[in-house]
């Protein structure tokens, strides 16, 4: 069975992503974490969210037209 959530470095090596590409992808609110202490976690329904979304995304330009627009929904 898969894990709920994973750590940053479980995550990095699931999803075969750097740790900075992992939190280039948080600071422009393209994933979303939670930490508890110290620790910082990924839920996996998240993080197959995340990965979903990569194959729809074609350019860079459209993935931050994506995010903006949900940012002034919210």
């Amino acid at each position: 069975m898969d894990k709920e959530v994973y750590r940053v470095k479980e995550f990095c090596q699931k999803y075969a992503i750097s740790r900075t590409s992992l939190y280039r992808e948080i600071s422009a609110n393209r994933l979303t974490v939670f930490k508890r202490g110290r620790l910082t976690f990924v839920a996996r329904d998240e993080a197959e969210r995340w990965f979903h979304c990569l194959a729809y995304f074609k350019t860079r330009e459209t993935m931050d037209k994506h995010y903006s627009a949900v940012a002034k929904s919210t």
